[in-house]
């Protein structure tokens, strides 16, 4: 399989929605709708423009409220024009299968662990991170090393960029998970990645560059 990765642009916006719409899901993940623009807005936000749709729709899951999905793509779509949102799409034969979402740390609104954590590990206060929130693949290309690639790509392409570090947040886990979209540690170990923190069942990993 000949892999291409690809940095996300506004101008790869339709290979990013294709890739979710159409691949992303397919196996009925429970993690739909998602267009991995929550990492990147405030509680305020979440309050503001998801909250209230739910709250509108009591016993409803958020996939089964069709103003949900919508709500979560136009974000989306705002957050690739500003830059909000950025990560990498893998393509097989000109066709998006996988998806990584990896920023600037301090582009993050959260990271899912907490503030004591998420700044505990700056070697100095110019130090700068990038971070890796999530993985998605298509279940067709599940356990190919489509991951790893991405991964391996994020943090070449930091290093390349002069980022010092970059970081992941697993779970810890005793089994695999199949929809663990954060990555399991294993992962992170794989490309060179060391644990320094726990937090819970949460593992800081940190590959210096």
């Amino acid at each position: 399989m000949k892999l291409e990765i690809k940095p996300l642009t506004p101008a790869l916006s339709e290979d990013f929605f294709d890739f979710f719409d159409n691949r992303a899901f397919t196996d009925n993940s429970p993690m739909q709708p998602c267009f991995c623009c929550r990492p990147q807005m405030t509680m305020e936000q979440e309050k503001t423009e998801l909250f209230g749709l739910i709250e509108a729709n009591p016993g409803v899951m958020p996939r089964d409220i069709p103003s949900f999905k919508s709500t979560l793509r136009k974000i989306a779509e705002q957050q690739i024009l500003n830059g909000d949102l950025q990560g990498y799409l893998a393509f097989e034969k000109g066709v998006s299968i996988g998806w990584c979402n990896a920023n600037d740390k301090e582009n993050y609104t959260t990271l899912g662990i907490c503030e004591e954590i998420r700044n505990a590990y700056k070697s100095n206060l110019n130090e700068s991170v990038k971070s890796v929130l999530c993985f998605e693949i298509a279940p067709n290309y599940r356990g190919k090393g489509i991951a790893t690639a991405l991964l391996t790509h994020v943090c070449e392409d930091a290093k390349a960029s002069g980022f010092d570090a970059v970081e992941g947040y697993p779970h810890l886990r005793l089994q695999r998970e199949t929809f663990d979209f954060i990555g399991p540690a294993r992962l992170f170990e794989k490309v060179g990645f060391i644990k320094v923190a726990e937090q819970v069942n949460v593992a800081i990993m940190r590959k210096e560059i």
